[in-house]
C-alpha cells in the first residue's frame, strides 16, 4: 500500500469573551477589523486582501513572509468561500490554503457564537483535509489559537 497522502483531522477552540454576539460577530465580518486581526502580523507582508462577507462571497488573503522567519520570501495564499452567515451567531466557510504555489490543505471551518450572562462563548471547529508539504493539524490548531488570542485582542481594543 503506498503512503497515505491526505491527512484528515478535526479540532475545536472554544473561547469566551465579555463582548455581545453582536460585537464579536463584527470582528468577524467588518473587513477593516478582520484584517487587524487575522491578516495583518509582524512575521510577513499582506499583499492581497479581499472580502466579500456575504453567503457566496469571498475572502483572500495573500502573504509573503519576512526575512527571519523559516521560510523567508515564500507565499502564502487562503482563499475562502463563506457557505452560511446568521447574523450574531454563525459564520460557515471553506478554503484553501497554497504554500509555494502548491496546495497543502482544503477545509470547512465553523464560527458559533452563543451569548451568555457574561458575554458570548466562540466555538470554532475546523474540520480539514492536509496534503503532502502541509502545516499539519497540530501547526494549524496552534495558529488558530493565535488568531483567536488576536480576536480576543482587537475585541478589548
Amino acid at each position: 500500500m503506498d503512503e497515505q497522502t491526505v491527512i484528515h483531522s478535526t479540532f475545536v477552540i472554544e473561547r469566551s469573551f465579555r463582548n455581545t454576539p453582536r460585537q464579536v460577530f463584527a470582528a468577524l465580518a467588518d473587513p477593516a477589523k478582520k484584517r487587524r486581526w487575522y491578516a495583518d502580523g509582524e512575521s510577513h507582508d499582506v499583499e492581497e486582501f479581499e472580502m466579500d462577507f456575504r453567503v457566496g462571497g469571498i475572502e483572500r488573503v495573500s502573504y509573503r513572509l519576512k526575512a527571519g522567519t523559516p521560510f523567508p520570501g515564500t507565499s502564502l495564499m487562503n482563499d475562502a468561500s463563506y457557505r452560511d452567515i446568521v447574523p450574531d451567531r454563525r459564520v460557515v466557510m471553506t478554503s484553501a490554503m497554497t504554500f509555494g504555489g502548491r496546495r497543502i490543505s482544503a477545509s470547512l471551518s465553523t464560527f458559533e457564537l452563543l451569548p451568555t450572562e457574561k458575554g458570548t462563548d466562540l466555538i470554532f471547529t475546523e474540520q480539514a483535509a492536509f496534503f503532502e508539504g502541509a502545516d499539519g493539524p497540530q501547526m494549524r490548531e496552534a495558529g488558530w489559537r493565535q488568531l483567536l488570542e488576536r480576536l480576543s485582542n482587537e475585541l478589548t481594543g
